[in-house]
């Protein structure tokens, strides 16, 4: 963003210093009485004293370039110090700025911008702002100080005031005095006042709107507030007809005589637009009698007398422990006949034992049955010695506990195979 420099618009009280000049506007809004205070740091002074104007916008440039002289040079000789720079700004003393003063700044690498529309209660009060500068590159600081010294308007606040809502514009966009200059006199043109001001600028952000996608460079958008002495012209008033509301409602465009005018730069929301008369309202501010601040004399304090009856909490003491243990005894109680006297566990543990009784019979009567052995058991020779090996499994056997599976040792009845020695000799 780029801004003028060491220039204020039309506030003859605006500025102070010496060897400075004004500039009026641009010829299309010559005339306009805009008493937005542009300004930014004198490089003769650390402090900088401004005036600006109740209920007027007010726009404070910190120049990075003016910040670059408090830091060491570059570390090449010869080359341009692009320092990224930024700030932090407060209310001395406070954490933070004034509520009426907004910051803004989008990367380290542009300058920053204080702006708002100071109040009418801070009216004569110097308003000191501590501003810091930190270099990301060197990480050293420096620090000054805006005195903000709010002056009264003689016609605050103007009697008709209007927001737009600017949907291709930033607000750093906007704070840009030519930007704001343009959009002053498409409004004069429009509305035919003998004095405009810009009252309030404000980004879509702080109203809730939400953060565009980077894409077909979308902005945020900004409402912009301003005031005139004249009623507001038939082209400002076409937003209210029905027509125009009903489109309104169905989120179309309303047909605007008057959007010509501002459509070759700004794109404006008409169904946004905001008129207020306050020559219409209604004050319902109440006149406040003040008082000596001491309450009215209620008498002396009279605390309950000793002499009450007393009330006897026995019943309601047995009767809040008798009726749940009653309640639960009832519940043991049938638990317990469920679990003890109807149990249909029992018969099936008999079936279970008749069951197992009658297995045991079976193995017991296989056991004398004359049958041939298997294979398996049958006698073998001894492939060394061939001798006859009795079977491994006796008639005796119980084969019931036999594992399925034997572990691997030598038992009496197994026959050793013969390893091969290193002399070439055979062991059994």
């Amino acid at each position: 963003m780029q801004l003028p420099r060491w220039w204020e618009l039309g506030d003859p009280c605006a500025w102070t210093g010496q060897g400075r000049g004004t500039r009026r506007m641009s010829p299309a809004t010559t005339g306009t009485f805009l008493l937005t205070v542009y300004s930014i740091f004198s490089k003769v002074h650390s402090d900088r004293n401004v005036y600006p104007s109740a209920g007027v916008l007010f726009v404070h440039v910190l120049e990075r370039e003016y910040f670059k002289g408090e830091f060491p040079p570059y570390p090449k000789p010869g080359e341009i110090s692009n320092d990224p720079i930024t700030f932090n700004t407060n209310l001395m003393g406070y954490p933070d700025r004034p509520g009426w003063l907004r910051y803004i700044q989008r990367t380290p690498y542009s300058d920053g911008v204080l702006y708002g529309s100071p109040t009418a209660e801070n009216v004569g009060k110097p308003t000191i702002i501590e501003i810091t500068a930190y270099n990301r590159r060197t990480f050293e600081t420096a620090r000054h100080n805006l005195i903000i010294n709010i002056m009264s308007a003689e016609d605050f606040p103007l009697p008709y005031q209007a927001e737009f809502f600017i949907k291709n514009m930033n607000v750093e966009e906007m704070l840009a005095s030519e930007v704001l200059g343009d959009f002053l006199g498409a409004v004069k043109n429009v509305w035919q006042p003998e004095r405009l001001n810009a009252i309030n600028i404000t980004s879509a952000l702080d109203r809730g709107g939400r953060v565009p996608l980077p894409i077909n460079d979308l902005k945020e958008g900004v409402y912009v507030m301003v005031g005139a002495d004249v009623p507001f012209s038939s082209c400002l008033r076409e937003v209210e007809n029905p027509q125009n509301q009903l489109r309104c409602s169905q989120e179309m465009e309303p047909v605007i005589t008057c959007d010509k005018k501002f459509r070759t730069q700004f794109y404006i929301d008409w169904c946004k637009i905001s008129l207020v008369d306050k020559t219409k309202q209604v004050s319902t501010y109440q006149e406040v009698i003040r008082g000596e601040g001491i309450l009215p004399d209620g008498g002396e304090y009279k605390p309950p007398s000793d002499s009450l009856k007393s009330r006897d909490y026995y019943t309601d003491f047995l009767i809040t422990l008798a009726v749940p243990s009653a309640v639960a005894l009832v519940l043991f109680l049938i638990l317990a006949y469920i679990m003890c006297c109807r149990r249909e566990g029992v018969i099936q543990l008999v079936h279970h034992s008749a069951i197992q009784k009658s297995t045991k019979e079976l193995r017991d009567m296989s056991k004398n049955r004359e049958i041939a052995w298997p294979l398996s058991t049958l006698p073998v020779f001894h492939p060394v010695t061939g001798e006859i090996i009795p079977p491994l499994h006796t008639d005796n056997y119980d084969s019931t506990n036999m594992p399925l599976m034997q572990t691997q040792q030598n038992l009496p009845h197994q026959t050793q195979i013969p390893q091969q020695q290193t002399t070439g000799k055979w062991y059994p």
